[in-house]
């Protein structure tokens, strides 16, 4: 079959042939139409995010396509059927291999190209918004890198659970779209403290759950902005990995809970348990347009690079994703 496949010494991508991956008893064989970036992509090209133990080492960690073979042990789906589904490895490919109870139906509205940019921004957030966080009706949450997937999947899904959103971008533009999907208070960090708009939006107390992309960079004031007993959830490193001075005094006295998050490593079991739960929550929402994944730009996937390239600016607002030729 055909791949983007990676020229490690030159760290760049291009199109080639590689081995179609085998399905067991209990997957699917997928026939892909489209794929989507994520900053993970992005390092694993430059060989610093290496797929876990197991993993295909194409990257592409969503796709959305068909079904093109069903495992013995399979029920549910058939040859035929539109799924999405999240992956450790392997998107970027005409063909893709998943364990059947982690597939997810696309809904007749959604073309294959935005299916494709549900999976892993969707469930990163609710991850990390719910599972982890506890997010719940009526809390803020403060949602930093807000105009980026999983940013405009976390204010939808913060939207639907009755909780308040708080947003950080860069831009007016981008603030534009966030307050279009439900944020309540926008903040221009470029332009002001976000701590201090925080504090100002809620009458001094703080915001109950942070979702953080950026890591170090934003460590003092997240701290001064988040309540007693609220709950921190580092996803990335953005602004840096290493903070200095960490005094463990400050934490304990306001019962902050930092709680450090990946969705790549954890194991199927625990992906099989996030996508049913999801499905739960937010199928219909999908089936009836009240949650839609957010767009910037497709590709074509031997525009893979220069996708790469475009994604490293920083001016995507939302997914970008790249189409499957050739299938």
């Amino acid at each position: 079959m055909k791949a983007i496949l990676l020229n490690e010494s030159a760290q760049r991508l291009y199109l080639g042939h590689t081995q179609e991956p085998v399905p067991g008893d209990d997957d699917l064989l997928v026939a892909v139409r489209a794929t989507a970036l994520n900053r993970a992509d992005l390092l694993q090209r430059i060989g610093q995010y290496p797929p876990p133990p197991g993993a295909s080492d194409i990257i592409g960690l969503e796709m959305a396509g068909v079904v093109e073979r069903a495992g013995r042990h399979v029920t549910g789906w058939k040859a035929g059927d539109r799924v999405c589904a999240l992956l450790p490895g392997g998107g970027y490919a005409q063909k893709a291999v998943i364990p059947a109870r982690m597939a997810m139906a696309i809904p007749d509205r959604l073309s294959f190209e935005e299916a494709a940019a549900i999976p892993e921004v969707f469930l990163t957030a609710y991850l990390n918004l719910f599972v982890l966080g506890g997010l719940a009706a009526g809390e803020h949450v403060l949602i930093h890198a807000a105009a980026s997937g999983v940013g405009t999947a976390a204010i939808q899904l913060a939207r639907e659970a009755g909780a308040i959103p708080i947003a950080t971008a860069g831009s007016d533009n981008k603030l534009d779209v966030c307050k279009s999907l439900g944020a309540q208070c926008l903040i221009p960090y470029k332009e002001q403290d976000f701590a201090d708009k925080v504090l100002e939006y809620t009458s001094g107390r703080g915001t109950e759950v942070i979702l953080d992309p950026i890591g170090a960079s934003y460590w003092k004031q997240n701290f001064r902005c988040i309540r007693s007993d609220g709950r921190w959830v580092l996803i990335g490193g953005l602004g840096g990995n290493k903070v200095e001075q960490l005094n463990i005094a400050s934490f304990m006295s306001k019962r902050v809970k930092v709680i450090f998050s990946t969705l790549r490593s954890r194991p199927y079991t625990d992906k099989i348990a996030l996508t049913e739960q999801f499905v739960r929550f937010a199928a219909e929402k999908f089936a009836s347009g009240v949650l839609t994944p957010v767009l910037d730009k497709v590709f074509d996937w031997t525009e893979a690079m220069a996708a790469h390239e475009y994604m490293a600016n920083n001016q995507n607002i939302g997914k970008i994703v790249l189409k499957v030729q050739g299938v």
